[in-house]
């Protein structure tokens, strides 16, 4: 099957999530709103137009007559389809939580930079942005980060991924949470890593599979910036 993944062009945002485990499970799909008249392809599906499953907002993913929405249950029918996640429902569950965990951390690191409103510029919320960023830095960042520690030392004997002796999507998530993070806070990251070494380890051992490693290197992965989730401004990083 060859899916349709519909999301912004020009930023990863929430369908990096999702492309990476495309590209993990080397599925065979097309970035609609990246090719000419992919816009108003994506616009139609969320007018309604051909479909009754009406998606909320991008990321969603077409597949065959399909279209799932919201990057975790995107990534809940992909695990299934493509050995992303366990077979046993206990499994899949406990992988689909992890992968909630994720979005709520990702939630909070875009609120950084806008706090009051996403419909605002960042300029309008400056000061807000640097209360939040300060908690964030101090606070939510290290509960987050030292949680997926704490469950990869749990699971520790059955090979250092979060679920069972497998990767799953999960652990690709997990990758872009600490790579955009990164890039949003180098100086936090650079103080915080030291005491998640499992969740570093796991962000190397994704980055090396063959192809992600591939994809990293490719066009098809743009790079962070100032308009996506994760954003760098200096004055946040502490």
């Amino acid at each position: 099957m060859r899916y349709e993944l519909y999301y912004w062009p020009g930023i990863q945002g929430r369908g990096e999530f999702v492309r990476l485990a495309l590209e993990e499970a080397g599925a065979d799909y097309t970035d609609v709103a990246r090719g000419r008249r992919g816009m108003a392809a994506m616009r139609r599906l969320m007018d309604g137009t051909g479909t009754a499953q009406i998606p909320f907002a991008p990321p969603f993913l077409k597949a065959g007559r399909q279209v799932i929405g919201q990057t975790a249950n995107i990534l809940l029918f992909l695990g299934a389809r493509h050995r992303l996640a366990p077979r046993a429902e206990a499994g899949r569950l406990w992988t689909h939580q992890l992968q909630l965990t994720i979005a709520d951390a990702v939630a909070e690191a875009h609120d950084v930079h806008h706090p009051i409103a996403s419909s605002l510029y960042y300029a309008d919320q400056k000061r807000e942005a640097r209360r939040r960023a300060d908690d964030f830095r101090r606070n939510r960042a290290p509960k987050y980060l030292g949680y997926f520690e704490s469950v990869l030392a749990a699971n520790a004997a059955r090979g250092g991924w979060l679920v069972g002796g497998r990767l799953t999507y999960a652990d690709l998530s997990l990758f872009q949470l600490v790579a955009g993070l990164r890039y949003a806070l180098p100086r936090a990251m650079a103080r915080l890593e030291r005491k998640v070494p499992r969740v570093v380890a796991v962000h190397d051992r994704v980055a090396a599979r063959p192809r992600i490693a591939a994809y990293l290197a490719s066009g098809r992965r743009l790079p962070f910036g100032e308009d996506g989730i994760f954003r760098h401004y200096p004055e946040l990083d502490g």
